[in-house]
C-alpha cells in the first residue's frame, strides 16, 4: 500500500509543471450524451486537491499499519483495499472536468468509505456507518443529482467553465435555488443540518477518521462546494444571487454552533469532529463572499486544515495506542510521558485556530480580508470570535497534558506509541510550519482560478 500511495504521489507531481506553466492537460474518454462527457482537466484547484490527498496519502498509509497492528485489528487487508479505492475516487473528484465526471467519483468515494466507517463491526459502528451512507446518499441524490441534471438541460453543458455557465442562460431565481441544491447536495461539506454523518463516522479507527477528515472525504465535499461556485455559477452570478446571502448566515451559524458544541464534548475524535464542522464551514462561509480573495482563502484552507486535522487525529490515534485513554479528563500528565505527541498536538491545535508560526495563518487572513473586501464586518466578527473557541477547545487538552498532574499519581507504565504511529505526525506537525513559509507559492497558484 505504501508503495502504491508514494507511486501516485509521484504521478501528480508530474503533472505540476504543466499547470504552472499555465496549461491544464485534459483527456475525454467518452461521451454519454451531447454536453454529458466522462471526461477530465486539471487545474489550478485540482491539483493542490490532488498533491494534498496523494502526499498526506503516504503518510498515512504508515501511521495505518502502526495504528492498525498495534490495536490488533482485523480485517486489514480489506481495510487498506478500501482505503485504496477511496484515493483513487478523489483522484477522479480532483481532475474531473465536469459535473457528471464529479459526481460519480463523488458516490464512489461514498461507498468505499462505508466499509471503513463499519470496520469494527460492533452495533455501534454499524448505527454509525448506515447514518453515515444514509446522509451522504440521501443528500446527493435527493439534491445534488437534481442540481446537476436541471443545470445539464437549462444550459446544455456540465463543463466546469472559467466564469460560469449559468450566466445569460438561467435567471436568478432559479439559479438561487439550484444553488441551494447544490450546497445541501454536497453533504460531505457538513452543512448543518446535515452534518451529523460527521460526527457518527468518528466510531471508526483512527486511520479512517483522518482519512475522512483530512485527505478525502469533506476535503472532497468543500473542494467540490469551490468548483461549483467559481465553474458552474461563476463569482459575478453568484453575487446577484439571493441564497448566496441565506446560506452565508448559515455557515457563520454553523461555524459558531459546531465550536460551541465541540467545547462540551469531552471524548477528543469528538471534539475534533465538531471542529472539522466548524472548520468547512470557514471554507463554505469564504465561498458565499463571492470574491476573490475569500476564495482563495478558501482553497488554501483546504490545504492548511488537512495538515492541522490530520496531525491532530494522529495524535489522538497515537495517545490510544500507548494509553487506551479516549477522553480529556484522562489526559492529565500525560505530556510528560508522550512529549512528542502533546507537541505536535500543540502544532497541530495552532495550525487549525491560524496562529504563527503556522500555515493556518494564512488561509484564515486571506479569508478575514475577503470578508472585510466584501463590507460583511459581521463575517469578520465572526471570524474571529470562532478563533477565540479554537482556543479554548483545542489547547485545552494541552493545557491539561504538560500542565496538570496526572490523576492516577503518575504515568510510570505509559510510553509513546510506536515508531510508525509517531514519525508520521512528527511529520505532519513540521508539515503545518512548513505551509507558514510556502503560502506565496500556494497562494500563486490559486490565482490561477481567476487568471482567464
Amino acid at each position: 500500500m505504501v508503495a502504491t500511495a508514494v507511486a501516485l504521489f509521484i504521478t501528480v507531481l508530474q503533472l505540476l509543471p504543466a499547470v504552472l506553466a499555465g496549461e491544464r492537460p485534459a483527456v475525454t474518454l467518452f461521451e454519454l450524451l451531447p454536453g454529458l462527457n466522462m471526461a477530465f482537466e486539471v487545474e489550478p484547484l485540482g491539483m493542490i486537491f490532488s498533491l494534498v490527498a496523494s502526499g498526506l496519502w503516504v503518510i498515512t498509509s504508515l501511521y495505518a499499519i502502526g495504528y492498525m497492528r498495534s490495536t490488533n485489528e482485523r480485517k486489514q487487508t480489506r481495510f487498506h483495499a478500501c482505503f485504496a479505492v477511496a484515493l483513487f475516487s478523489v483522484m477522479g473528484i480532483a481532475f474531473a472536468e465536469n459535473m457528471f465526471t464529479l459526481f460519480i467519483f463523488y458516490e464512489v468515494l461514498t461507498l468505499s468509505t462505508y466499509p471503513l466507517v463499519a470496520h469494527k463491526g460492533n452495533r455501534e459502528a454499524q448505527t454509525g456507518a448506515r447514518t453515515y451512507l444514509g446522509l451522504l446518499l440521501g443528500t446527493s441524490i435527493g439534491f445534488q443529482l437534481v442540481a446537476i441534471v436541471a443545470t445539464w438541460w437549462l444550459t446544455g453543458s456540465l463543463s466546469f467553465t472559467d466564469g460560469g455557465i449559468m450566466e445569460g442562460r438561467v435567471g436568478h431565481g432559479l439559479g438561487a435555488l439550484l444553488l441551494l441544491l447544490y450546497i445541501y447536495g454536497i453533504g460531505k461539506a457538513a452543512l448543518m443540518p446535515f452534518h451529523r454523518w460527521l460526527p457518527a463516522a468518528m466510531v471508526a479507527p483512527t486511520p479512517v477518521s483522518a482519512l475522512l477528515h483530512a485527505v478525502a472525504v469533506v476535503k472532497a465535499g468543500v473542494f467540490t462546494v469551490l468548483k461549483v461556485s467559481t465553474y458552474i455559477f461563476g463569482q459575478d452570478y453568484l453575487r446577484e444571487l439571493w441564497s448566496a446571502d441565506l446560506l452565508l448566515i448559515i455557515a457563520a451559524f454553523s461555524l459558531l454552533s459546531a465550536s460551541l458544541v465541540a467545547l462540551q464534548k469531552d471524548n477528543l475524535k469528538a471534539r475534533l469532529a465538531y471542529s472539522t464542522v466548524s472548520q468547512l464551514s470557514y471554507i463554505t462561509l469564504g465561498v458565499m463572499l463571492a470574491n476573490e480573495l475569500a476564495a482563495i482563502g478558501g482553497g488554501m484552507h483546504i490545504v492548511m486544515h488537512a495538515f492541522g486535522k490530520i496531525t491532530l487525529f494522529f495524535c489522538a490515534g497515537a495517545i490510544y495506542v500507548a494509553t487506551r485513554k479516549t477522553h480529556i479528563s484522562e489526559m492529565d500528565g500525560l505530556g510528560r510521558r508522550m512529549p512528542f505527541t502533546m507537541g505536535a498536538f500543540l502544532l497541530g491545535a495552532l495550525c487549525v485556530i491560524g496562529a504563527p508560526p503556522m500555515g493556518g495563518l494564512w488561509s484564515k487572513w486571506h479569508l478575514l480580508l475577503g470578508a472585510a473586501d466584501s463590507g460583511r464586518l459581521f463575517v469578520v466578527l465572526v471570524f474571529m470570535l470562532s478563533t477565540l473557541l479554537n482556543i479554548a477547545y483545542l489547547l485545552m487538552p494541552v493545557v491539561r497534558a504538560f500542565l496538570m498532574p496526572p490523576r492516577d499519581g503518575g504515568r510510570e507504565g505509559i510510553r509513546e506509541a510506536p515508531l510508525l504511529c509517531v514519525v508520521p505526525l512528527c511529520i505532519t506537525a513540521l508539515g503545518c510550519m512548513a505551509l507558514f513559509l510556502a503560502a506565496d507559492p500556494l497562494r500563486a497558484l490559486l490565482g490561477g482560478l481567476f487568471a482567464n
